[in-house]
């Protein structure tokens, strides 16, 4: 027997999605347009976004994921992505993937003085760990207790404050 039919999910127009501003000093900043949030809600496992770094500025640090993918396919415009120690421009019609568990740091920057977008695409997973070698931070997702960023620099041994008993 088929499960009842559910109420379908209308388009989203992009344009009418609010965007997100962030502004973290001189490097970071731009705006975001969270479309799978518009049209699922923010619960959902595949994460759709419109990415805009103002000129000059990246929306993230270089980071990488070990147990999420992300994709980008640039809209318009021309930016630079920082892969590795790597640097690629790219132009509208360019895509690029980053397959989970590999520890090649990425991240955009808008190297031009006007406008750029890119449509980027990633899993949502409940439990994921993302490294941001620059600032030697990761950031751990796990056992829904939100989102935790450690300083990998602080370390710890495996028997640190264990009692006699």
């Amino acid at each position: 027997m088929l499960p009842a039919p559910a109420s379908p999910f209308p388009p989203v127009v992009s344009a009418a999605v609010e965007a997100e501003r962030t502004d973290e000093g001189p490097r970071f900043g731009g705006q975001a347009q969270h479309l799978t949030f518009a049209a699922v809600g923010a619960d959902y496992r595949v994460g759709v976004l419109i990415e805009s770094p103002a000129p000059g500025k990246r929306l993230a640090p270089r980071h990488y994921h070990l147990f999420e993918e992300e994709h980008a396919y640039v809209l318009d415009g021309e930016l630079t992505l920082l892969l590795g120690e790597e640097r690629h421009v790219m132009k509208a019609g360019d895509y690029v993937a980053f397959p989970a568990g590999r520890p090649v740091a990425h991240s955009f920057l808008n190297s031009g003085d006007g406008p750029c977008r890119y449509l980027i695409i990633g899993e949502r997973k409940p439990h994921d760990v993302c490294v941001y070698p620059d600032s030697n931070k990761v950031a751990v997702n796990a056992l829904g207790s939100g989102r935790s960023v450690l300083d990998l620099s602080a370390s710890r041994g495996y028997w640190d404050d264990e009692s006699d008993v």
